[in-house]
């Protein structure tokens, strides 16, 4: 007598393939949350409570890049810091079934490794915010 386990009746029913149920990511979440993102780290900059590395990331990137970065980006070789701010660029989001529960901005051009990561809660509310590399 054959094997049951390998022994197949042609009549059985196969079993259900095992699929994600991964919503797609919604843009207008995505649009919603980076600009709550971008709002969190120009109010934590600067405040005696920003434990979250904004200001070190423009001090860092100030001090260490080449003043012609600066020049070609904001027409000064010491940009304000609010002006560097505006100009971050949205480099990744992911986490979550949705891949939107954490937001990676960075300078322009992937001139650096350090990322300002902003991070949400279940509720879509900014749960976090630091500096990563």
């Amino acid at each position: 007598m054959p094997d049951a386990a390998f022994c197949l009746h042609p009549n059985a029913l196969a079993p259900a393939p095992i699929t994600a149920s991964v919503m797609p990511t919604d843009p207008h979440e995505i649009k919603k949350r980076e600009a709550s993102a971008r709002a969190t780290i120009k109010r934590a900059f600067g405040t005696a409570e920003d434990e979250s590395g904004v200001a070190l990331f423009i001090s860092h990137h100030l001090e260490e890049l080449d003043s012609a970065y600066w020049k070609k980006h904001f027409s000064t070789e010491t940009p304000d810091p609010v002006r560097i701010l505006d100009s971050l660029v949205l480099r990744s989001h992911w986490g979550g079934d949705n891949e939107i529960d954490i937001f990676d901005f960075t300078l322009p051009e992937d001139v650096t490794n350090y990322v300002i990561s902003v991070s949400f809660d279940e509720a879509g509310e900014v749960s976090g915010i630091a500096m990563e590399s």
